[in-house]
Parts: C-alpha cells; structure tokens; sequence
C-alpha cells in the first residue's frame, strides 16, 4: 500500500484568478487533493488591459482564494490592441519576479515551482532563478510553441527579432528540471530547442469541473442559441483563430434560415467581423459579445454544435486548441476547421466532424451535415466526446497524473541536494 506523500506546490503564473485560465482549476484541484498549494502572480489585467477592480501595478499584493494564498508582484498593463505595450507587459512580469519574487517567497518552504505558461515562455526566467535560490525543481507547462507561435499570428516578422526569441527560448528550457507540454505534437519541437538533459512529457490541458458535470441550463439564455439550429463558436476572436474562415462560411449558409452561427467572445477581430457581418448582410451571424467564464458551460448546453477554428499554419497543426477540451467536456457534437492534433482528437473521440483550416466550404458542408443528420446521431456524437474527455482529460485524474510526474522530479533533486 502506497503512502500518500502532500507536497507544497509553487505555481509560478503570469496569470491567475480572477482571469479565466485553466490553471485556477488545476490549483483547486491540487489543494482539494491535499498539498499545499500556493500562487505567485501578477495584477489581474487580461483581457481587457485594464487592472480589475480593487487592484492597481504597484505594490506586492497577498491574498486567498479557495484556501489558496496569492502574492502579487508589480507589472504593467498589457493595454488594448498595443503591441509594444504588451511587450512591456511581459517584460514588466519577468523583471518583477527576478526583483520581488525572492523577497516575497523568503520565507515559503516549497518543494517544487510548477510555471504555467500561455505565452510566452520566458516568464520561468524569474521562476528558475527562485528555483535555484531554493535548490527546488522547475517544471515548466509549455502551451503555446514560441519563438513559432510569434511569427504565424504576425506579432513578430523580422528574422533577428525571431532568432532573439529563440535564443531565449533556449536559456528558458535549458534552466527548468522539466518541460511538459500541452500537445502530443509540441515534444519534437521542443525537445529541438531544450538540453538533452531536461526530459519533455505530454501533458494536456483539462478544464472546470462544470463543463462535465450534470446541471439544469441557467436561467439567462442566448435566443440565437435557442432558435433553429445554432452553431457556437466561443472563445477569442483574434488572428489565430481564423475567423474569416466563419464569416466565409456564413455567406454559403445564408440560404439556410434555421442556421445561426453565434461568435460568443471578444478579441482582435471582432470589429473586422462585425463589418463583414454588416457589409454582406449576414442575418446568420450573431456576435453576442463576452460572458463570465463560469456561464459558459450553460452557454455550450444550449448549442446544437460548437464550433472550432483555426487559422491555417505548421504551427497550429500542432496544437490542440484549448476550446476542444471544453467542448467534449461538454457532451455536445463539435464541427472544426483545423488541421493536426487538434482534428486528430475530434475525430479518434467520434465527437464531431472536420475539415482542413481555412476550407470555408468544407465547414459549410459539414455544419450542413450536422444539420441534416438525425438528432439521436448527434446526441451519440456529444456522448462520445464526453466519455472520451473523460478518458483522457478529466481533471481530477490529470491533476493526480501530475502529482507523480512532480514527485519523481522532486526525489530526483532531493538526491542532488
């Protein structure tokens, strides 16, 4: 009989609650599991760029949320739609953390750091030298692919400035103990750009519990969702989701007055969606703006379909977008324009149907396919995306599967030690 071993889990992130990551969940979990978690982040900002209410950049900040204590450090907003501020941002995190995070921590008794990181990447930088303050392991969560993912949204298109990023890349991987990484697809591309000595593991992402769990539709609904047969995308509305790929498809579909294609979000695009919306007179498409995370699995249930799109690019085919998760969660029948991993896993899970990235067509036909299809066939469509979320992603098993990949690499640098 194993003995069960609490552990005092770091979780170094530039980002936390009260903004919606999937991290806040995977905290939860842990401490409900019994370690002993606790947060260093920055002030809440994302994804408005502006502080939330009650906190300001300066000054370190401490607070609890379920039972988890949060210290704050100094950053700088990342403002809206401004590329250098957002630069700044990140930047602002990773010399906060190298100048306070120290201090904060001075006197935290940790095991292991574990670094959530959307990107980019470099916020570990602050992560590993705490680390080696307190000659503890630091596992790095890698969930975007940099100095790639950069270069295919168009943030960054000079050649040095690439070769820049890579080369930090590099000195992020090569002072962790660990990289796990969010797509089977990401570990060669990975491994290419960290030691020999730092092993890469698949680890994917899983979501909150109330995207799997029975509960009744809330009160508050969405009409485009309750008339005819309704279509969600949900999520940011930016560069990398390949928007334009929806809108083209919503002319095909005009024809069909039962079909609504609802966008539930906000980002980058969403203004040049609702010019196109107007310019081509598309009833079938309805930008219903941003909703609280914690509605949005009530928002699923009602769709009939939810869609998922990306843009089309090397890099993305690698990644499983994080909505896909949410989206089997949810038991409901998925339609996709995406390549790679991410159309791997609808289809192998039975959850849905695909077409290639940018394909406009290719989704028209097979939201039309949906439609036409019986409903008991869409029904054992969402059932099998459940049973396969819960197979493969549930959160419960994940944050335990965790446990034992930080548990070896704890041991292994208590021996070093």
């Amino acid at each position: 009989m194993s003995i069960f071993r609490s552990f005092r889990i770091l979780i170094f992130t530039q980002y936390f609650w009260p903004e919606s990551f999937r991290i806040n969940a995977l905290a939860r979990t842990l401490k409900a599991q019994g370690h002993e978690v606790s947060v260093l982040t920055g002030k809440p900002n994302y994804p408005e760029g502006l502080f939330f209410s009650g906190y300001k950049g300066l000054g370190i900040q401490k607070e609890t949320w379920q039972g988890i204590p949060i210290f704050r450090i100094p950053i700088l907003a990342r403002g809206r739609q401004n590329a250098l501020r957002l630069a700044l941002n990140y930047l602002s995190f990773v010399v906060s953390g190298l100048l306070f995070a120290p201090f904060v921590l001075r006197k935290q008794k940790i095991d292991v750091i574990f670094v959530y990181a959307p990107s980019p990447v470099f916020q570990v930088i602050p992560a590993s030298f705490l680390g080696w303050l307190k000659r503890v392991p630091v596992v790095l969560w890698v969930q975007d692919l940099w100095p790639q993912s950069a270069k295919a949204t168009g943030h960054v298109e000079s050649a040095l400035l690439l070769k820049l990023l890579e080369k930090l890349v590099l000195f992020s991987y090569a002072h962790t103990d660990l990289l796990l990484v969010q797509s089977q697809a990401f570990v060669a591309p990975v491994a290419k750009l960290s030691p020999v000595h730092v092993p890469v593991l698949y680890y994917p992402n899983s979501v909150e519990d109330t995207f799997y769990a029975p509960q009744a539709i809330d009160a508050l609904s969405i009409e485009t969702l309750q008339n005819g047969f309704s279509v969600l995308f949900a999520g940011n509305i930016g560069t990398a989701q390949g928007v334009s790929t929806i809108v083209n498809a919503a002319k095909l579909l005009k024809i069909y007055s039962q079909i609504n294609i609802v966008m539930m979000g906000s980002g980058s695009m969403s203004d040049w969606v609702a010019q196109q919306k107007q310019k081509h007179d598309l009833n079938n498409l309805h930008l219903v703006g941003r909703f609280p995370a914690e509605m949005m699995p009530s928002m699923m249930k009602q769709a009939s379909v939810l869609l998922v799109t990306l843009k089309q690019d090397p890099i993305f085919a690698l990644t499983i977008p994080s909505k896909v998760q949410d989206y089997l969660a949810t038991g409901k029948p998925i339609v996709a324009a995406l390549d790679g991993e991410g159309a791997r896993v609808i289809e192998e899970s039975g959850a849905g149907l695909t077409c290639a990235a940018e394909d406009a067509k290719g989704l028209a036909d097979a939201i039309l396919a949906l439609y036409h299809m019986p409903e008991k066939d869409r029904v054992a469509m969402g059932n099998n995306g459940h049973a396969y979320f819960l197979k493969h992603f549930e959160m419960g098993r994940q944050a335990k599967k965790l446990i034992e990949i930080l548990k070896q690499r704890i041991t292994e640098k208590e021996r070093e030690n």
